[in-house]
């Protein structure tokens, strides 16, 4: 029932155009990969850097339009349960095993890094499960077969076919990673491993919600504050170690050469020295006209 939820969640978000914070794109791996194919010009090293940055950027306006917005969602959302039941929606003993699962120097950043393969794996889902649609022309397939069509209609035939055709990949992704954030931990308990997940987004309305539940009183809790400390560290693992394997994917999809790799590698440093806010903000572009 967690992974359902979590996908039901995710798929209603992405039809309402919205995004989920640290959820790697299916085509994030191909379009860079697509740059690595131009190494051989002369701007090309900056041009992948570019991408790079644009890439990691949009990453970090998800996490951060979701964390500004979920936190004062559920705490209103908690305290409006509790004014209409008369009960509060977690007790206080969970609330306060909420911060203590998210303190800063507990296993929450490992958790948070293994959530960040789960990023990862969901988009390759995703690319897998985009790519045999197309290989198999199940768009045609809908639009022409007789029986669909005589069922909805050409033209509503036509109109399934090409919202599949655009959105299948983004629901491989979501109901693959909503199934394995639900399912992942359990599994891994069952095996005695003691894993669990940890997403920016999900744990900041965990912090949410174990506030709404303690009060005004949660200011004064070392416990409170060392797990809002954690979720800056939270959203940067999940998107590093996502972003990672993406980059290290396109590496090996390009064959790129040691010699090359240290280039991108030394380009990145130096791009990170000159420009850091690069990564977070783009650059402002100026004027038309202007010299």
């Amino acid at each position: 029932m967690a992974g359902v939820n979590y996908a039901v969640s995710f798929v209603l978000i992405q039809l309402l155009h919205f995004t989920v914070a640290t959820k790697q794109p299916a085509m994030t791996a191909p379009a860079m990969a697509a740059k690595l194919k131009e190494l051989g010009s002369g701007d090309a090293i900056e041009s992948f850097v570019d991408e790079i940055t644009h890439l990691v950027r949009s990453q970090v306006a998800a996490v951060l339009g979701n964390v500004l917005v979920v936190f004062p969602a559920v705490l209103a959302l908690a305290t409006a349960i509790a004014l209409a039941t008369g009960a509060p929606a977690i007790s206080e003993k969970q609330a306060e095993h909420v911060f203590e699962s998210l303190h800063l120097l507990g296993p929450s950043l490992l958790f948070a890094a293994f959530t960040g393969v789960l990023l990862f794996a969901s988009s390759i889902i995703a690319g897998w499960t985009e790519n045999w649609f197309v290989l198999h022309r199940l768009d045609s397939a809908m639009h022409y077969n007789p029986r669909i069509m005589r069922l909805l209609g050409a033209e509503r035939a036509a109109r399934w076919a090409r919202f599949l055709r655009e959105n299948l990949s983004g629901f491989a992704a979501n109901i693959s990673l909503g199934f394995m954030l639900g399912l992942v931990p359990v599994f891994a308990a069952f095996f005695g491993l003691g894993l669990d997940v940890r997403h920016v987004t999900l744990s900041t309305g965990q912090v949410g919600a174990a506030s709404a539940v303690l009060g005004l009183q949660v200011l004064h809790m070392p416990a409170f504050w060392w797990a809002v400390a954690s979720l800056p560290f939270l959203g940067a693992l999940n998107v590093s170690v996502s972003f990672y394997l993406a980059f290290r994917l396109a590496l090996r999809a390009q064959n790129v050469s040691g010699v090359d790799r240290s280039r991108i590698y030394a380009a990145i440093r130096a791009r990170m020295r000159a420009a850091p806010l690069s990564f977070f903000k783009p650059e402002r572009t100026p004027p038309t006209g202007a010299a």
